[in-house]
């Protein structure tokens, strides 16, 4: 029997989040993906494939403004970030797709932060 990799295990993780969950024009899928150093997240609608937004880390709003933060404090401001994207668009409610990681740390600070900008899941 063949072990399975930490990078096998996420992604049965997520097929089977994804058999429950997906997007609608009026509800989109809020995707987040985590790496080791950066976090993206995702607004998808998934009927029409198209991506509505994506937000990530590692865009110059994070590089330029010379806050300093852990990895979580970035996370929290990519949520609230997401949430005035959404509002932009006339987004109130979304599905949360966490991407198969544990709704823990960085995944659940981004997720409150959009909560409290005015999101809704």
């Amino acid at each position: 029997m063949s072990r399975l990799t930490r990078k096998e295990r996420l992604h049965r993780r997520h097929a089977g989040i994804r058999k429950k969950i997906s997007g609608t024009p009026e509800r989109p899928r809020l995707f987040v993906r985590r790496s080791v150093r950066h976090m993206t997240a995702c607004l998808i609608d998934d009927i029409s494939g198209r991506t509505l937004a994506t937000l990530t880390t590692k865009s110059g709003e994070f590089a330029g403004d010379g806050t300093p933060g852990s990895k979580t404090v970035r996370a929290e401001r990519l949520g609230s970030m997401v949430a005035e994207k959404a509002k932009e668009l006339g987004i109130e409610t979304v599905v949360f797709d966490r991407g198969g990681h544990p709704y823990h740390g960085r995944v659940k600070a981004l997720a409150e932060k959009a909560r409290e900008g005015g999101l809704r899941f």
